[in-house]
């Protein structure tokens, strides 16, 4: 274990950044379509998690990679879309099943704003990537003839999200996709030290991104 743990470290830092692996998972429950010119679909995260303010730039991210592309599509910010709605996204009262939604467009002027926007579908996404291993340290100390720090430190993150996709038109779910991403980071001291991170949530984002444009655009 030792040779290859001392290959991976060195990978890193010949890369200048971390390494880290991203699994996708897709459940089909519906045949899905979009007409990408006349109608729009909205990336929501889920806000009943107290963790959620810190995966905000998740939940962009994977809007932004919906809209890349000859498949990109026309995305709704997820900010221009809570604030137009008031109240009826907000923590307290955000749908969290299609028959809660179903309830709420009970309400005409919900409907009516949700209209205005063409939307055909709603992603709500949940997870979080969590700090889950760490070894090493770092030594630093301050002398009459400078300063320095001696050591490697390295973590380990694992992201874990899910992409629920609600067919507005239909009223239905069309599937689910899930992202299991971890990645490997390290911190080398000589004197000064050397963040190499690995871009687990970056990563997360543009596959998860990647699967559900392919999964709505190739139905």
């Amino acid at each position: 274990m030792a040779p290859l743990r001392s290959i991976s470290i060195l990978l890193g830092l010949l890369l200048g950044t971390g390494c880290s692996s991203v699994t996708i998972d897709q459940m089909r429950l519906s045949d899905t379509s979009i007409d990408i010119d006349n109608e729009t679909v909205v990336v929501l995260g889920r806000q009943h998690s107290a963790a959620y303010e810190a995966e905000r730039d998740l939940v962009n991210c994977v809007a932004s990679e919906l809209s890349f592309g000859t498949s990109g599509m026309q995305v709704i910010a997820e900010e221009e879309f809570v604030n137009q709605l008031y109240p009826w996204f907000e923590p307290r009262t955000a749908p969290l099943s299609l028959e809660r939604f179903g309830m709420l467009l009970k309400n005409g002027m919900l409907q009516e704003a949700i209209d205005q926007y063409a939307i055909r579908y709603i992603i709500w996404i949940e997870g979080a990537t969590e700090r889950v291993d760490s070894s090493g340290g770092l030594s630093c100390s301050i002398t009459a003839a400078g300063g320095g720090c001696l050591g490697m430190g390295i973590w380990e993150d694992e992201g874990s999200y899910e992409a629920s996709i609600w067919d507005f038109q239909e009223m239905q779910e069309s599937g689910r996709i899930s992202a299991d991403s971890r990645g490997t980071s390290y911190m080398p001291a000589v004197i000064v030290p050397i963040p190499l991170l690995a871009m687990v949530q970056t990563d997360t984002c543009r596959g998860l991104g990647k699967q559900i444009q392919n999964f709505i655009v190739s139905g």
